[in-house]
């Protein structure tokens, strides 16, 4: 058996999230089960590096999975032409890497980016794409603001409550937001992250954006570790999972 990564991308509008659950159709994980089960001629099951929610999109997701064919890699360009040709049009896979067999998407990953789009004005080409809002919040408030995730380690005020996590501690390396082409755009980076955290986290930045919190008040949330003090969580829409990174050595990029 060789295992595989595979690099993918999909936009999450129409799907309940990543990850197969019971008595829920239609999710990422389970529609790529079924194509390359289909492809391959083998029962195969993928691993992914996280799970995003319902609507939440990603740029750069990596799976992995367990074969009997060897040749995968050594035939990229055919096998990826066969898997895009019958996965539908809002999932792409981009590469397969062979890897050792003791490789994981999931626990492998050293850094995890993600985006949130805010779009300034109505627009409808991007629906399902970004969140709208008319409010034209105070960037440079939210960027001070966001200097202040990286003096800490505990996110429970930003986490979903009974989640199966064994801490809540996460390391953000940068958190900032730039307005760019219409749309505020807050990017943030960690070696891992809560569920719902960076939606909570950007709810919570709105509101400081828009002078209804204060630096104080952030400090006081992430210190309360209480998720019920944080803000509004954001619309599923505007969030994008950018980018995976993994020790250069595993994918020998």
């Amino acid at each position: 058996m060789q295992r595989y990564f595979i690099k993918l991308a999909y936009k999450g509008t129409a799907y309940h999230g990543w990850q197969i659950q019971e008595n829920t159709p239609n999710t990422v994980q389970q529609v790529l089960n079924e194509k390359l089960s289909m492809v391959l001629n083998e029962q195969i099951s993928v691993t992914g590096c996280g799970r995003t929610d319902t609507g939440v999109h990603a740029k750069d997701f990596y799976a992995h999975f367990d074969s009997t064919k060897e040749e995968l890699q050594l035939n990229e360009g055919k096998w990826l032409h066969k898997l895009n040709s019958v996965l539908p049009p809002d999932i792409a896979i981009y590469k397969i890497h062979a890897v050792h067999t003791e490789a994981n998407s999931r626990f492998d990953a050293i850094a995890r980016t993600y985006e949130y789009y805010i779009s300034k004005e109505k627009n409808p080409f991007l629906t399902d794409s970004a969140h709208f809002s008319h409010i034209n919040y105070d960037i440079n408030a939210m960027n001070n603001a966001t200097k202040l995730l990286l003096n800490y380690s505990d996110f429970s005020a930003f986490s979903k409550s009974n989640t199966q996590t064994f801490t809540n501690n996460c390391k953000i390396t940068e958190a900032y937001w730039k307005e760019e082409n219409g749309l505020f755009i807050f990017t943030i980076s960690a070696d891992r992250f809560l569920r719902n955290m960076v939606r909570a986290i950007v709810g919570t930045l709105l509101e400081i954006g828009e002078g209804k919190l204060n630096d104080q008040d952030l400090i006081k949330i992430i210190e309360s570790k209480n998720r019920s003090n944080a803000g509004v969580s954001v619309p599923a829409c505007g969030l994008y999972l950018k980018k995976i990174t993994y020790p250069t050595e595993l994918l020998n990029e």
